[in-house]
This record gives C-alpha cells, sequence and structure tokens, in this order.
C-alpha cells in the first residue's frame, strides 16, 4: 500500500503537554487519545490535560505506557518534573492562565521556550492550505512575545495530514474480517445457527432524519444486512424510530430482526475494537472527524454524518471533503440526504452502487499514503522550531 512510516526522531525524548476540553460526544477525546498514544510509541512523553476523561475508561481502559492523563483543572506540574518543551492546544481550546504563567517561568528560568501548537479542526476546505503553518504572535500575559503556530490536519500535501499510527496499514491488511463476523455472530445470537448477512453495516451518527426512510428499506431489501448500532446517540435514534424502550429492569435489547434487516447493539468499545468493526463492515456510516478518518483507513464504502452547525457552515465543509474524494454522484447524493441538506428519499447503494463507492474510498486512501501522517508532520514541525 506504499505506507509512509515516521522519519523524523528527535535526538532526545520531548515533553508534550497535549490540552483538550470535551465539548460533547467522544471525538476531542478519541482524536487527543490517539495523538497522545502515537506520540508515546514514538517515544515521546506526554502530560494529557483533559476535564472528562470518563470515555477513556472504555476508549483506552489499559492507559499508555509514557501518557499521563491530568484532570484540567488539577495541580500544576512540580517543580521536579520537566518543564514543556512543546505545548499543544487541541480545537481552540483555551489553555489555563495558571500554566502558561508556569510555562512561562520555567522558559525565563532556562533560556528556552516551548513550541506552542494550536492543533485545529479537521477540513478538506481551501482555507486550511492557506492558514496551516501560520504564526500567531502573543501579544500580551505572561507569554507575551511568544509565538503559537497553527497547525491544520488535511487531506492534502500542503496540510498537517491524518493521524496513521506506524504499522495501521500492515495490521489492517492482516485482519480477517471473515473470522470476526463469524465471532461476532456466535456472540450475538448466543452460540445459535444462522445465515450469515450478504451485508454488514456499522452505524455511528447522530439523529440523521433520513434513519427511518434507511431502516425501513433495509427491511424489505432482497439482501439480508447486519447493521451494527454503536452505543450513544445512535442507539437512541434508532431504538427511537423501531418503537424500542427499556423494559421494566432498565436492559434494553441487544438484538432486533425484522424482515431482511437484523441489528446488533454494540457496548462501548476500546479505540481499537472500534477499527476493527469499521474493518469488519462492507459499509460504514461514521461521524464527526475521529471516525471518518478511520473510516478513511478502513477503506471501505462510507456516509460522512458531519456535525451539524447552526448557520450551516458545515454545508461547504462537507462539500469540500466530496470534492477532494472525488465522490460519484450517488455517492454525493446519498450524502447531501443522510445529512439533511434535501428532502429526497434516500436511496440506499445496491452490491454494483456499493462497489464504486468502496472503489472511490480505497483509491482516496492511497492517495493519503503517499503522505506524511499528522504526528510525523508535527514531530518534524517541533524540530524546526526548537
Amino acid at each position: 500500500m506504499n505506507e509512509t512510516e515516521p522519519t523524523v526522531v528527535p535526538d532526545m525524548p520531548l515533553r508534550w503537554d497535549v490540552f483538550c476540553q470535551v465539548i460533547d460526544n467522544f471525538g476531542d477525546i478519541g482524536v487527543c487519545w490517539r495523538f497522545a498514544a502515537d506520540l508515546a510509541a514514538r517515544g515521546q512523553r506526554v502530560r494529557l490535560w483533559v476535564d472528562d476523561a470518563s470515555a477513556l475508561a472504555w476508549m483506552a481502559p489499559d492507559g499508555c505506557l509514557g501518557v499521563q492523563v491530568r484532570p484540567w483543572n488539577g495541580t500544576l506540574p512540580r517543580a521536579d518534573e520537566p518543564a514543556p518543551d512543546v505545548i499543544v492546544e487541541a480545537f481552540g481550546c483555551e489553555i489555563r492562565a495558571d500554566f502558561i504563567a508556569y510555562a512561562a517561568a520555567r522558559a525565563q528560568a532556562s533560556g528556552v521556550r516551548p513550541v506552542w501548537i494550536n492543533l485545529e479542526y479537521l477540513s478538506a476546505e481551501s482555507y486550511v492550505e492557506r492558514n496551516h503553518g501560520l504564526p500567531s504572535p502573543v501579544m500580551s500575559g505572561p507569554a507575551a512575545g511568544w509565538t503559537r503556530w497553527f497547525f491544520y490536519p488535511g487531506f492534502t500535501r500542503n496540510t498537517g495530514g491524518l493521524l496513521r499510527e506506524p504499522g495501521l496499514m500492515q495490521r489492517r491488511a492482516a485482519f480477517d474480517a471473515q473470522a470476526w463476523r463469524i465471532r461476532h455472530l456466535h456472540d450475538a445470537e448466543h452460540g445459535a445457527q444462522v445465515a450469515p448477512p450478504a451485508c454488514w453495516m456499522s452505524l455511528f451518527c447522530y439523529e440523521p432524519a433520513a434513519l427511518p426512510g434507511l431502516l425501513q428499506q433495509l427491511q424489505v431489501r432482497p439482501m439480508h444486512t447486519r447493521v451494527m448500532v454503536t452505543p450513544g446517540r445512535a442507539r437512541t435514534a434508532v431504538q427511537s424510530v423501531l418503537g424500542q424502550n427499556s423494559d421494566e429492569t432498565g436492559v434494553k435489547p441487544r438484538q432486533y430482526q425484522h424482515g431482511q434487516l437484523s441489528i446488533s447493539y454494540l457496548a462501548p468499545c476500546r479505540q481499537t475494537a472500534f477499527d476493527e468493526l469499521l474493518w469488519a463492515s462492507d459499509f460504514n456510516a461514521v461521524r464527526g472527524e475521529d471516525s471518518l478518518v478511520r473510516a478513511l483507513w478502513a477503506g471501505q464504502a462510507l456516509v460522512w454524518h458531519i456535525y451539524p452547525q447552526h448557520d450551516n457552515a458545515h454545508h461547504a465543509k462537507l462539500h469540500a471533503f466530496l470534492d477532494w474524494l472525488q465522490a460519484p454522484s450517488s455517492l454525493r447524493q446519498f450524502h447531501d440526504t443522510w445529512n439533511g441538506l434535501d428532502d429526497r428519499p434516500l436511496v440506499l447503494p445496491d452490491a454494483d452502487t456499493l462497489a464504486e463507492w468502496t472503489v472511490c474510498v480505497r483509491a482516496a486512501r492511497q492517495r493519503l499514503l503517499t503522505q506524511d501522517n499528522l504526528t510525523t508532520q508535527i514531530l518534524g514541525f517541533v524540530a524546526e522550531k526548537r
């Protein structure tokens, strides 16, 4: 697959302070954890400051050697702890004022300022290439005279790239989707012998208006489809459409079968297990930023439920992504309807159309694999600025 591997290895491990505020859902902490863990795997030392680390209990229950998770308002590093070499504020969060004062005092004492990076949101829009790597002088406060640097993830060579840990594509190539499906059916059906579905779909979404149409069509289409529904908003949305409620014990059903549609309601899982879910599926419905990137690496047909914004700015963002993806007209139309940009009936892809979408995603993945990944690029950027 011509996967590029990291080429930048610092002479000495650096201390990274990564700041993350969880606005809603799991994308913020998901991206920041993958980034922190990737840095640590490359020999770096990371303090991850987060205001809500609860999702890590299932997302990364074993933690990661080299990553310390610290509460957003926790105690500042002690005098005997390393000062930050790199400060990363993710997704426009504002770092605590007392931490900036602490970092400035340590820098004044050592004579070495940390590299300060503002890690931005992912987009395929043209402004990303224009703004990537631009400086933002700090004009006031204890860090006056410092420079923050805008670092934009993206899909092209003139951006910061996407998160892709070393060896990911080798693990993807070695993955046995058929064995995964057999295990899932055995666990879901409690060992009963059931006919394997013709199509497997993962569902990680918000509350798309087209969801009722999707589920209704899946019940009557010729091929048997199993939809694997992620917990949280996707599960709640599906059960609302199907009229399913909690029983008297508060336990919701794990399975649903009607016509040609069977549904598995999944439990929260590790990030690695989520990746395998995407690898095992023929069609991935994903949302937000982290799962979109992982769906691209999965190389299966996908639809992206973009995070809706009140001013509809997400419309241009979605279409810029579809332009970069070189999406065929059927996939563009599916995205528009799935995201509520029009009120047309949702048209499910047949086998040939799904295969066309898969070819499109894999061609896009191949383009990405010729570019350096996000962590490699940040390491190189920091090496230049130190």
